[in-house]
């Protein structure tokens, strides 16, 4: 007596589900292995449980990346040109990115300004004098602090010398 049909549907109960899955896991990395054994046949499996657990099967004498470049090669396309395009489109980017960034660093070094218009050498020249004040500010921060410092160190050195 066999076993009756059942409904082909999402399992509600997530322990049920995990059982499930991990008998019918077992079940088809079963059949992959008897495949490539009876029939010679190269066979990959990659699988993802519901909780991100990642198993894989690959016949003998195979890997992976064997798989899917004949797999590439069968359906006549690339599966990661996708990708090199969005990585080359950000590489393209970023030099953009870092050509500007050299760029402004050089004219704030007071280098490559003939190709500016006078609303940027204005624009430039308001950056630079903000920058300077930032710097002459920190300079007399540090000055300031570094002399109080001193004066704290001196001061003991004073009073003892005139207590005498």
């Amino acid at each position: 007596m066999g076993r009756g049909k059942i409904e082909i549907k999402r399992i509600e109960n997530a322990t049920n589900r995990q059982v499930t899955y991990s008998k019918r896991r077992s079940g088809i990395m079963k059949k992959a292995r008897e495949l490539t054994v009876l029939c010679d046949a190269q066979v990959a499996i990659i699988m993802f449980s519901s909780t991100g657990k990642y198993h894989e099967f690959c016949s003998t004498g195979t890997d992976i990346k064997g798989i899917f470049d004949r797999y590439q090669q069968a359906i006549g396309t690339s599966l990661w040109i996708e990708q090199y395009e969005n990585m080359q489109r950000t590489l393209n980017h970023l030099k953009d990115i870092n050509r500007n960034l050299r760029t402004e660093i050089r004219q704030r070094m007071g280098e490559d300004l003939d190709a500016l218009e006078f609303e940027e050498l204005r624009d430039l020249e308001q950056n630079v004098d903000a920058a300077l004040k930032e710097v002459r500010q920190r300079k007399y921060h540090v000055i300031t602090t570094q002399t109080e410092t001193y004066k704290k160190k001196v001061r003991p050195f004073l009073n003892n010398h005139y207590n005498l």
